[in-house]
């Protein structure tokens, strides 16, 4: 793009509306343009009453925002768009209802109405509608003056809430944060958050004030022990159990300001007696200082009281931490250990056979147990550790927020990205005692949904291999170990605690051809080739089982009956499971190519692979579905395995007309060439036709991407996107040939899926039509009626949507290859500045008129050469 017009005509082409084609961008590119201020990105020019992409939010857009604070695996709390703290998830499990009554207060000394939480407007939504709310959400703290005016912007892992009200001579801006540290594991799964709060005072006169954080005994319950105790400048609820059952959760909340005042035990009576006599001394300005009491305590207050002169600031720092040791949790059924076993034969008994040394602690409890507790021996500890790096801790994820935000990458994309990294710090995500992940798919309100780090909805989710490579190993070392046997059979949902388990039911083809992909991943990332070399004969073990158990005929198609995502069974070869079978060979014979074996037979059966999927499962526009269920190993789909149930008589009458249920057949399927993206993800050398796979993704947009969903039908789980919004359906015929029963799920719209198919266009040259389907995305998620850090499917903050990760490679082509130490560049938008993370830190990659620059914040990245479209610069 040489002259002025080419690159108006880019940034049209890629959906860039006429406004912002007209900025006097002079000789600077598409990227320089948009690098003039980084939160000031480049996007259409929102519509009445449409926020912009990756801005602020306000008014009605903050009804629904819940920004989660916490640690990988060590459970949250949120910051709302009013600055209330609600979800508050802390005991091993979520509790998405949970608004434990806790808010901060400021009193203005001798000001009229000088007294009022420190939180904006309380959204309409919480007066009406929730449980109880008819009986009037008694002793909530919605009741209490709140700031009138608010709005937030969110910087993950910060949260900017600013709020105002004119009864108050005070600018005051709410800083929610907790560590996020790329390639630092532990630092950033500590059970800790924080609220800042910074005063301004913008009268005339000095200030005379009183910050107050103040907290019902919310880890109480009924017939339990509760107490709370003191900690330097602050106070520690802690929950004991009842007599017949000891459950410890503690929660301490403190500051840094050694004048803080505590009160440890609120006033005791009924109604609502606590509450009332707290706020009352909120609003009289008091600071009461009271010792804590053995039990029985309601509620606690820490106060700062301050005085600011005209035009000078103040921040105080409020510290959460949090410690529940123990828990009752666990899932699966245990199977036999593979006894006297060795890695080079195809098996391994604990992470250190395969070089995870860092995970393999002796843990042999029955129940989870979270990582932390290996680390800390108590609250004190993990409040005194908190204390003591607060500082270094803020600055390394300030490191990481303003390395990423300085991209100028779409708004859109950096918005989406940025807010599904809020699943790392939810419920969903786990890590068991010897620091291993194991995380749920999603959280239902009160437990988290569908166990076991499930490979076929982990296998599209893109952050952590990146941010957390050693994590990510873990995964891979639970599949290939404790969930495989000696077969090669791989249950797809790992047991609680980790350990060997039962195989009987089917293995997933998509999770475990994808989890052969993830191998390479991991090791391209990791750089370790003993890693692979103790890996590759339990990887080839797996393969085999997949060869013989799905293409037993070796014809290149995975065509047996094969479980998958849709939590059912494809019969016949099918283009997203062909792709996938195209992936894990290609990936395997690298692999081995790697190790100097012999992969002749792998290297045969992908090109079989490519042939069948290019001619028969392809019909000139898109990937479909060969539906087969005679001739095959299987007998007979009426009485086979499934979650499906027991086919009635009238399904049997269907079957002989259609053939099995909940197939796709003829139809358009958004993942009909899933295989191929995920293969892209992982740096896994491509075969496919890409003028084939491109068509796919475009018939894809043409026909499953809907602007309006107002006429569709969905009997199924309509709540994801309905009515006037937009979105990408799972599969659509529009030639014809939908089945009575298609694969279930089939007529909803997963915002995995969303990110998948378009950061997939986007690799195949098509940014604007990836820009579109990301968009439908992000407009249904823009804080009115759902949560902007919440992007559900069966349950909330769900896995799959950490697939918008693939965005950053997708728009870039970065990649930084560790085995050959290779910096890999393909831009499909001109000039840049992106994120990069790797093993051993990370930074931001631009390219300027071609050139490459890396900007190293954190860590290091050892680059031997860089190649930019496949050319060494």
């Amino acid at each position: 793009m040489k002259s002025k017009s080419d690159r108006r005509v880019f940034l049209k082409n890629i959906g860039v509306g006429s406004a912002a084609a007209l900025l006097p961008v002079g000789s600077l590119s598409f990227a320089e343009a948009k690098s003039v201020d980084a939160d000031k990105t480049v996007s259409p020019a929102p519509s009445p009453g449409k926020r912009k992409y990756n801005s602020e939010y306000t008014g009605q857009h903050l009804n629904r925002v819940a920004f989660p604070i916490g640690g990988l695996g060590a459970g949250m709390f949120c910051m709302e768009g009013s600055g209330a703290i609600s979800h508050m998830s802390v005991k091993n499990k979520p509790e998405i209802f949970n608004e434990p009554g806790m808010f901060a207060a400021i009193c203005i000394k001798g000001v009229k109405n000088g007294a009022k939480l420190l939180e904006g407007p309380v959204p309409d939504w919480k007066k009406f509608g929730l449980r109880d709310a008819a009986n009037g959400l008694g002793g909530s703290t919605t009741g209490l003056p709140h700031f009138h005016d608010a709005s937030l912007k969110a910087r993950f892992p910060f949260a900017y809430l600013d709020i105002a009200d004119n009864d108050l001579p005070l600018k005051v801006q709410v800083t929610g944060w907790s560590p996020f540290i790329p390639t630092d594991d532990d630092n950033s799964s500590l059970p800790v958050g924080a609220m800042e709060y910074k005063f301004t005072n913008t009268g005339k006169s000095e200030a005379d004030a009183v910050f107050s954080f103040n907290t019902k005994n919310f880890l109480g319950f009924y017939n339990g022990r509760d107490k709370i105790t003191a900690i330097k400048n602050g106070f520690v609820m802690t929950q004991l159990g009842t007599k017949e059952k000891s459950m410890r959760s503690d929660f301490a909340i403190f500051t840094d300001e050694d004048n803080a005042v505590i009160d440890h035990c609120w006033f005791r009576g009924g109604w609502w007696d606590p509450v009332t006599m707290a706020w009352n001394e909120v609003k009289s300005g008091n600071v009461k200082a009271n010792p804590p009491v053995e039990s029985d305590a309601p509620g606690a207050t820490l106060y700062v009281p301050f005085k600011l002169m005209p035009g000078k600031e103040k921040v105080i720092k409020v510290m959460m931490a949090w410690y529940t040791p123990d828990s009752e949790l666990t899932f699966g059924e245990m199977g036999t250990r593979k006894e006297n076993c060795d890695p080079a034969s195809g098996c391994c008994n604990s992470p250190g056979d395969i070089g995870l040394d860092k995970y393999d602690k002796d843990f042999n409890g029955k129940f989870y147990k979270p990582w932390y507790s290996s680390r800390f021996a108590t609250i004190e500890e993990v409040a005194d550790y908190w204390g003591k790096n607060y500082i270094d801790l803020r600055k390394k994820s300030t490191l990481f927020k303003d390395a990423f935000f300085s991209s100028t990458l779409p708004a859109e994309v950096l918005e989406a990205v940025a807010a599904n990294l809020s699943i790392l710090k939810s419920p969903t995500v786990m890590r068991q005692y010897d620091g291993r992940l194991w995380s749920y798919e999603g959280c239902a309100d009160d437990n988290g949904c569908c166990h076991g780090s499930c490979t076929h909805v982990w296998n599209y989710a893109q952050a952590i291999p990146h941010l957390f490579p050693a994590l990510e190993r873990s995964l891979r070392h639970t599949e290939f170990c404790e969930s495989q046997d000696v077969s090669g059979h791989q249950t797809f949902r790992a047991n609680l605690p980790i350990q060997p388990t039962k195989h009987d039911f089917h293995a997933a083809a998509d999770g475990q051809l994808g989890g052969i992909m993830k191998v390479y991943r991991e090791w391209r990332i990791y750089g370790d080739n003993v890693w692979l070399k103790k890996m590759y004969p339990m990887v080839k073990t797996s393969m085999d089982y997949c060869i013989a158990t799905w293409d037993p005929r070796h014809r290149g198609a995975i065509e047996e009956p094969h479980h998958n995502t849709y939590d059912i069974e494809f019969w016949g070869g099918d283009g997203m499971h062909t792709s996938f079978y195209c992936g894990a060979l290609n990936a395997i014979t690298a692999m081995g190519k790697h190790l100097n074996l012999d992969v002749t037979r792998y290297e045969d059966l992908a090109k079989k692979a490519k042939n069948l999927l290019e001619t028969e499962l392809y019909d000139g526009e898109y990937f479909i579905q060969e539906i087969k269920y005679k001739d095959l190993n299987a007998k007979n789909p009426a009485t086979a395995k499934s979650f499906g149930g027991e086919y009635s008589k009238e399904a049997q009458a269907l079957m002989e007309k259609e053939g099995p249920k909940y197939q796709y057949g003829k139809g358009c399927l958004s993942d009909g060439i899933l295989g191929a993206w995920i293969g892209r993800m992982c740096g896994v050398p491509e075969t496919i036709d890409p003028k084939k796979i491109k068509s796919h993704l475009l018939a894809v947009h043409k026909y499953n991407l809907k602007e309006n969903l107002s006429e569709h039908a969905n009997p199924q789980r309509p709540t994801y996107a309905l009515g006037d919004e937009g979105g990408l359906l799972l599969c659509t015929w529009p030639k014809g040939g939908k089945l009575s029963l298609p694969f279930v799920y089939s007529d909803e719209v997963w915002t995995g899926i969303e990110h998948q198919v378009a950061s997939h266009l986007m690799l195949m040259g098509n940014v604007k039509e990836g820009l579109e389907v990301v968009r439908a995305a992000r407009d249904r998620y823009d804080g009115k009626i759902r949560n902007p850090f919440n992007e559900y499917e069966c349950g909330s903050w769900y896995a799959r949507a950490l697939s918008s990760y693939g965005y950053l490679q997708a728009l870039t082509g970065v990649r930084y290859d560790a085995v050959d130490k290779t910096l890999h560049i393909d831009s499909k938008i001109g000039d840049f500045t992106s994120f990069l993370s790797t093993e051993t830190g990370f930074g931001t990659v631009s390219l300027h008129q071609g050139k490459p620059v890396v900007k190293v914040v954190y860590g290091k990245i050892d680059i031997g050469k860089t190649l930019v479209l496949g050319k060494q610069v």
